[in-house]
């Protein structure tokens, strides 16, 4: 087995197997690697020498990404994955913060860099001929680095504690380890079809769905995930394989069954976040199989599930995944249950998910010793996702730590969205929550007290939130309380865990509910009839 991207590309130099499947579009192995290694010689031409090599991707899932992530691997320097759904000058933090001094932006999202301040930072517009001559002018590669396997190969954004977003450095061993396990696991050779349709600029994507062809010798099909076009996809191209992570398989179920979903291609479908009742009902729907695992962009506790899972557990964890108290640092009792399965010693079994022996796979927070020592306490690597443990070792999920939210598969903080909402002149108070997805994971609650002699209406929400640049759609409250007041302690902090507790249909005041997949508010009549 290859140790690095870069060893792993270079033995596909000369396969004419299909590398890239894009609409109409058919590139081979051989194809790919050549032009990768043109745009690697291009950006190592006009990178400064003196500055970290490190290059931002702007970019759709397209040939573009893909061309990007090979000549990151081949030129041994490092890509930073930029998630494209930030915005203003939270986009242009991440894009410093991973200290990058080339970004590649492609036409669906060069005007998200408009009026942004980006010293030092040279912009390349994939689509410009200008770049197509100079990757063509470029000559032969001549990588930046010969890279070993602890060496990083990309950086990848994700949300913590702090609401502030991490680049994790993910190296050549992670994605390696991780693609020719699963690549060997199913089975997949050069005739099958990788179907990526998670952003490319997500770990998911990279490890288990990148990682895995590249490890196969497969096709990939990169593309926007669309539940009403999914079968299609899988029909058209010959799809065998997909990557998933959130709620893409509820999605696709929400669509109107056929007797004849079975007829396609595809054999695997694997990720993590779906419910146990998606799992089930997408194996049958689609006679595929359906292997949901747990883990997080930092790759430090791996938890799988396998055929005696039991519902509702993630599954068992490796030996050096523990459940503990992050006050005491001891670990947390076993989980007991009532005749009715209820867990009766919450307070004493929930505890968060650590890796005992250290930092697994993570190779640490690029230029953020705080947020890396905070993660690493007392010689173990703290998730900050809480969990518990029952007599035979199955974890259970319990929620986030602080203020954390898990939605569509994404990592999203109270505290910057709840900035955004206190713009708005109306807003006195307002408290950003998590409450239960009726699928999976969470979704975005927001309780609003309004200052005195104001009004505020759903169409003045939903037009104010629009214009605010910074928030990313995901971040959009799903549901709004509106009342006279919120809980509060003795020190006039809002109580949150309260107002979680009442869930999205019960307490006082006046409920939206924002359109599953839109934007528009609208009045909830089964909260209006419990005020």
């Amino acid at each position: 087995m290859a140790d690095t991207i870069q060893q792993l590309l270079r033995e596909r130099a000369e396969s004419d197997s299909t590398a890239i499947i894009y609409g109409d579009q058919r590139t081979t192995w051989r194809e790919y690697v050549a032009d990768a290694s043109a745009e690697a010689a291009a950006l190592i031409a006009m990178a400064d020498k003196d500055r970290p090599l490190h290059v931002g991707a702007l970019l759709s899932n397209s040939p573009d990404m893909l061309v990007a992530m090979a000549a990151a691997g081949l030129g041994g320097f490092v890509l930073c994955g930029i998630n494209n759904t930030r915005r203003g000058e939270s986009l242009a933090r991440d894009i410093a913060k991973a200290d990058c001094q080339i970004l590649l932006v492609d036409a669906a999202h060069r005007d998200l860099l408009d009026g942004l301040d980006l010293p030092g930072v040279t912009v390349i517009d994939t689509a410009d001929p200008a770049w197509r001559q100079r990757k063509s002018a470029a000559g032969p590669l001549v990588p930046h680095a010969e890279t070993t396997a602890t060496d990083t190969y990309m950086m990848i954004f994700t949300s913590g504690t702090s609401g502030d977003p991490k680049a994790v450095q993910v190296a050549n061993l992670m994605i390696m380890f991780a693609a020719d396990m699963l690549a060997n696991r199913f089975g997949l050779t050069p005739d099958d079809v990788c179907y990526l349709s998670m952003p490319l600029f997500h770990s998911n994507a990279v490890v288990a769905g990148y990682g895995v062809a590249l490890a196969a010798g497969a096709a990939m099909v990169p593309t926007k995930f669309s539940a009403s076009r999914f079968l299609d996809d899988v029909r058209g191209y010959g799809v065998t394989y997909m990557n998933y992570v959130g709620k893409p398989l509820a999605y696709i179920l929400a669509t109107p069954e056929q007797d004849n979903d079975q007829d396609n291609t595809l054999r695997v479908a694997f990720g993590n976040e779906a419910s146990d009742r998606d799992i089930a009902e997408f194996s049958r729907r689609f006679d595929t199989n359906v292997v949901d695992g747990f883990g997080s962009t930092e790759n430090a506790v791996i938890i799988a599930r396998d055929a005696d899972t039991p519902l509702g557990s993630v599954g068992r964890g490796l030996p050096d995944v523990g459940i503990y108290d992050p006050v005491t640092v001891t670990a947390c009792a076993t989980a007991e249950f009532d005749e009715h399965g209820a867990l009766t010693n919450a307070d004493e079994a929930i505890g968060e998910l650590v890796n005992t022996q250290g930092s697994g796979f993570f190779s640490g927070y690029y230029n953020d010793t705080a947020a890396n020592d905070d993660r690493l306490r007392g010689g173990m690597f703290w998730s900050g996702d809480l969990a518990y443990r029952d007599a035979d070792g199955w974890i259970y999920l319990a929620g986030r730590t602080a203020d954390w939210m898990r939605v569509d598969g994404e990592n999203l903080a109270a505290a910057p969205i709840e900035r955004v909402l206190q713009r708005l002149g109306a807003v006195s108070r307002v408290a950003i929550y998590a409450v239960p997805d009726a699928n999976i994971g969470d979704q975005v609650m927001a309780a609003i007290v309004l200052r005195d002699n104001t009004t505020l209406r759903p169409e003045e929400l939903e037009q104010f939130l629009a214009e605010q640049e910074d928030l990313s759609p995901k971040a959009w409250p799903r549901y709004v309380r509106i009342d006279a007041d919120l809980p509060t302690t003795a020190t006039n902090k809002i109580l949150k865990r309260e107002l979680a507790a009442q869930g999205p249909t019960a307490g006082g005041g006046v409920l939206w509910v924002r359109e599953e997949r839109g934007t528009a508010y609208r009045p909830d009549d089964v909260a209006a009839a419990t005020t």
